[in-house]
């Protein structure tokens, strides 16, 4: 089955506690796009602007599970850019500049050729413009979404349209209180849920994730991870690895969600060992496997 992500593409300078990466490739589309591609060839719909440095973008153009038909290359404007610190709890983190540029604008276009994907990926970003996204494909067979505080509380209204059209949505724990309002995560995603036409998934860092489906909640365990560089783009890698694992399986029954999970918390693990895509450039499916077997084995102590 054909897989699409649209989503940001940034350049993104990160301070945390192990040193600062500065002007590194980062975005929703990348990390998902990467993430996924170990698992099945993904379709990115992106824009960047004309000041993009030659040759950032070769991390994704020279991986030929990634198909970068749907990139736009806007003239007269400029890169997303974004410039986070991580507290010695990487948990924390304060966005010390956010230049939106083309994120600002109007949204890419999405290839004819991309219009009959059948599992789509609507990354974080303005809930209309999911919607006018999702417009644009005929007729998916899974449609998933991600979204943040910013949109809770500035986009009410256009996020509660987009989920009454989509398939599912991911978003951490404390998202997904401040969407409902109840202080209990369990409630909350259940509730979320309830709005969406399949699943909800709530992220909760270290301590794993929640799927959220016909009124049950299904807990996975987080993977123990001892080497923690860069979180950016963990969830990302997260979405990407379940997404890609659903779209090379094309089955969506809850024993394969809950396998997609954990791929996806797999990659999620090792993706922030190292700053941007450093780590994922060198990983390999093997290595992912290996891995789920040993936390397979931990969980069934």
């Amino acid at each position: 089955m054909t897989l699409m992500v649209t989503g940001s593409i940034g350049i993104d300078t990160v301070e945390a506690p192990t040193g600062t990466a500065e002007n590194i490739l980062g975005g929703s589309s990348v990390y998902f796009a990467y993430a996924a591609g170990f698992f099945t060839p993904v379709r990115l719909v992106g824009v960047v602007g004309e000041d993009c440095p030659e040759g950032f973008l070769a991390p994704l153009e020279d991986n030929p599970q990634i198909d970068m038909t749907g990139l736009e290359v806007r003239a007269g404007s400029e890169t997303f850019r974004w410039h986070g610190k991580y507290h010695d709890d990487v948990n924390q983190r304060d966005t010390l500049a956010c230049d939106l540029g083309v994120l600002g604008e109007a949204g890419p276009k999405i290839p004819d050729s991309f219009r009959d994907s059948d599992y789509v990926f609507l990354a974080n970003t303005h809930p209309a413009l999911q919607t006018e996204l999702l417009g644009q494909i005929d007729s998916p067979k899974l449609v998933v979404a991600d979204t943040m505080d910013l949109w809770i509380n500035t986009a009410r209204e256009p996020l509660e349209a987009l989920l009454g059209q989509i398939d599912g949505i991911i978003l951490n724990d404390s998202e997904a209180i401040l969407y409902t309002g109840n202080s209990n995560v369990i409630e909350a995603g259940l509730e979320i849920a309830s709005k969406v036409r399949k699943f909800c998934v709530v992220k909760k860092g270290e301590h794993g994730a929640v799927l959220f489906l016909d009124g049950v909640a299904y807990p996975q365990p987080g993977y123990p991870a001892t080497k923690v560089v860069d979180p950016t783009g963990a969830g990302d890698s997260f979405a990407g690895g379940m997404m890609g694992y659903l779209a090379a399986s094309d089955d969506v029954s809850v024993e394969s969600l809950c396998r997609a999970m954990t791929y996806g918390a797999m990659v999620a693990s090792i993706e922030l060992e190292d700053f941007s895509l450093s780590r994922m450039l060198t990983l390999t499916r093997e290595e992912i496997d290996q891995r789920l077997a040993e936390f397979t084995a931990l969980v069934k102590l």
